[in-house]
């Protein structure tokens, strides 16, 4: 069995998040996740990311979206 990485722990940790912050289901926060490529954000800044807060990390995953649409 492959071991999830470091970076993809922490890209689903911060859709969980996203979610709970938002209240929407897992199946929405993934569709605004893929359709603002979101994934590929948090994996690109992980080193700068993973070091923030929680509410940090929200806040620019919501700025990144808004600028998007």
């Amino acid at each position: 069995m492959n071991k999830l990485t470091t970076i993809q722990t922490f890209v689903i940790f911060c859709l969980e998040e996203y979610k709970k912050e938002l209240n929407i289901n897992g199946e929405e926060a993934i569709e605004v996740f893929e359709n603002y490529n979101v994934f590929k954000f948090l994996e690109e800044y992980y080193e700068v990311l993973h070091t923030q807060s929680m509410k940090y990390i929200i806040d620019e995953i919501k700025e990144f979206i808004r600028q998007r649409k």
